[in-house]
């Protein structure tokens, strides 16, 4: 099923909660039901990527260098807007 030191904070409240609630054994099934489909890990975000290479080649150049904290970046009506975070 699944080994229980090997669960992070979140997932071992879960588990307690679960079992709490519905029992031991409807808990443990539902829960190794719900880590199986949980697990999978998120694919890379292609657009992410794509901002970040067009941005690299500026930063090797010295031509844009990105502050402490970061920026925001979201869309407005028809252009882009950068702000800081």
């Amino acid at each position: 099923m699944f080994d229980e030191s090997t669960l992070k904070k979140g997932q071992a409240r879960k588990l307690h909660a679960l079992r709490k609630s519905l029992g031991r054994a409807i808990a443990d099934e539902a829960f190794s039901k719900w880590l199986q489909q949980a697990v999978a890990e998120p694919g890379e975000d292609e657009n992410a990527n794509t901002i970040s290479d067009a941005l690299w080649n500026l930063i090797q150049e010295g031509r844009l260098s990105i502050r402490r904290g970061g920026y925001v970046v979201r869309r407005g009506r028809g252009r882009v807007i950068v702000e800081p975070a």
